[in-house]
């Protein structure tokens, strides 16, 4: 068993942080794995409890850990690679889809632009608009771990009958209706996961969420859907990659 030397200039935090982080990468903690509890530490080291926290809370915050209420802490998963070179605007879009029917959609309503400031800046409709659209809540599990939540809006005047067919399982948009995505504009912010957030997504509300916005536009310039997706930041990294 590996020491913590409490003679060394390294904090002791610092020292069972390192040996944690080696313990991961060695696959003696695996993914998805509870760790020992925090008395288990201080027993097995012959270190204080707050010690213990501080290496803990901190490999927490920068992901490496995650919590669960009532649990414990455990291993976090290695992140899924999303490359910027290869990600468009298109990549969680339901009027794009090939198979829009496969999505894990967990939610379908009808909401208007009054209600939704986004959608009226996003569609270019007037303050007091009361456009109705189809907003899709869908997740994008990977494997055991869920990796992001997103929201299509899709405006009802342009596709009526979008919820029916996904409701059905009908994998016909793109043949149906002529507005099919051909550009599109993307931004891109950190948020912290609110409480809905949190439940869909297996996380500790005010945890770190990559969240990318896209507005897809048809060949003739019109808007024709709004995509939001959250990605967990403990479980994503964004690849960038450029020529000059």
């Amino acid at each position: 068993m590996v020491a913590i030397n409490k003679y060394s200039n390294a904090p002791l935090y610092c020292q069972l942080k390192n040996l944690i982080l080696e313990k991961i990468e060695n696959g003696d903690f695996a993914a998805d794995q509870k760790i020992p509890s925090e008395q288990d530490f201080c027993e097995q080291y012959n270190i204080s409890r707050p010690t213990v926290r501080q290496a803990i809370n901190e490999l927490t915050a920068s992901g490496q850990l995650y919590k669960l209420k009532g649990k414990g802490t455990f291993v976090s998963a290695r992140k899924t690679q999303i490359s910027i070179k290869d990600y468009t605007g298109f990549t969680d879009s339901i009027l794009d889809s090939k198979n829009p029917s496969e999505k894990d959609i967990i939610n379908t309503e009808i909401v208007t632009g009054q209600d939704y400031p986004e959608l009226v800046e996003a569609f270019n409709l007037k303050p007091d608009g009361k456009t109705e659209f189809a907003a899709i809540t869908f997740t994008n599990p990977l494997g055991n771990d869920m990796v992001s939540l997103s929201i299509s809006y899709i405006p009802l005047s342009l596709f009526p009958e979008v919820i029916e067919d996904l409701q059905s399982n009908k994998d016909v948009l793109r043949g149906k209706y002529p507005l099919i995505p051909n550009s599109t504009r993307s931004t891109l912010d950190i948020i912290s996961t609110d409480q809905k957030e949190a439940l869909y997504l297996k996380l500790q509300p005010g945890q770190p969420l990559i969240r990318i916005k896209n507005i897809l536009y048809s060949k003739s310039g019109q808007p024709v859907e709004y995509i939001i997706t959250k990605y967990r930041a403990d479980k994503t990294r964004l690849q960038f990659e450029n020529h000059k």
